[in-house]
């Protein structure tokens, strides 16, 4: 009720457990904080938060328009609501190496259990557009360093991504993240890769987890988590296929509305009050204090 009983510190350390298990974390992408709720009451192991949704829900393109404080609130709504660990996308850190630093302490008290900084110019854009450009290397590796000496947690998950497959290829993308974990990273993030021949390629390269991207409609292919997992793969997020699904939704029913005055016959598509009223709790809010709290459920 109200907050989650989890700390921040232990979800921490959840996560690093999960990935010294060598099993496949899966993070579904929430983009509010009831999402986070669901993502949890259907027992999944941990959240993502990705910077594309939050610049869509805010009616912004993903070309770095989003800021720090915007990011860092959002990443503390969801983070309060669920016990899960909630990785966070920090874009590239919001500046440079000084506003990464302030990036990596402001998220950790937001809350997250880990984040992940790349390696592209500012201002940055969607991993799967056309047209991206990366900082070089040493400006990159001094981002990476920068996060590895703010974060005052040493359980906070730093996660290196690199956008370097659009200009260099699968060998550049090897040699960043080598850079990277040098630099302090404890996990890299190969974005856009295109088949799973290179997603083997950087597995063999790379002796540090690795995060996969499953977002539909981008450059790479669409791997479920048994495939990712046979690659070797340690994370894989789904950063914004429940935002999709949700504003699909959306157009049904608004058009439903336009064409039938009203929505009787998009019940069935619907979450029922009393589903949400036990995702929400409502049933310890109402014995919490029965002289202030005096609503009651209905049957």
């Amino acid at each position: 009720m109200l907050h989650a009983t989890t700390s921040s510190s232990d979800k921490r350390a959840h996560l690093r457990r999960l990935l010294s298990t060598k099993e496949l974390v899966v993070l579904p992408g929430a983009f509010n904080p009831v999402t986070a709720m669901l993502i949890e009451q259907h027992g999944f192991d941990a959240a993502y938060l990705s910077g594309a949704v939050i610049s869509a829900d805010l009616g912004l393109p993903d070309i770095g328009l989003t800021t720090l404080t915007e990011v860092a609130a959002r990443a503390s709504q969801v983070a309060r609501v669920t016990n899960l660990p909630l990785i966070v996308d920090a874009d590239t850190g919001f500046g440079e190496a000084i506003n990464v630093a302030r990036a990596v302490q402001v998220l950790e008290d937001a809350g997250v259990a880990g984040l992940h900084l790349e390696d592209q110019v500012n201002p940055k854009r969607c991993g799967h557009l056309d047209g991206k450009q990366v900082v070089e290397l040493d400006i990159a590796v001094q981002r990476i360093r920068a996060a590895e000496g703010a974060r005052r947690d040493p359980n906070l998950l730093l996660i290196a991504r690199t956008d370097a497959r659009a200009m260099g290829g699968v060998r550049d993308v090897i040699e960043r993240a080598k850079a990277y974990i040098d630099a302090g990273a404890d996990a890299i993030f190969p974005e856009a890769l295109l088949d799973e021949g290179e997603f083997g390629a950087v597995r063999r390269a790379i002796d540090a987890p690795l995060l996969a991207n499953a977002t539909e409609f981008g450059k790479g292919p669409m791997l479920n988590t048994a495939q990712l997992r046979d690659l070797g793969v340690d994370m894989v997020i789904f950063p914004a296929s429940l935002f999709r699904l949700a504003m699909r939704s959306a157009v049904v029913g608004l058009t439903t509305l336009r064409e039938h005055g009203g929505f009787v016959t998009a019940l069935d598509a619907m979450q029922t009050r009393a589903d949400l009223y036990e995702l929400l709790d409502y049933a310890n809010y109402e014995s919490f204090d029965e002289t202030i709290y005096n609503f009651t459920l209905p049957s």
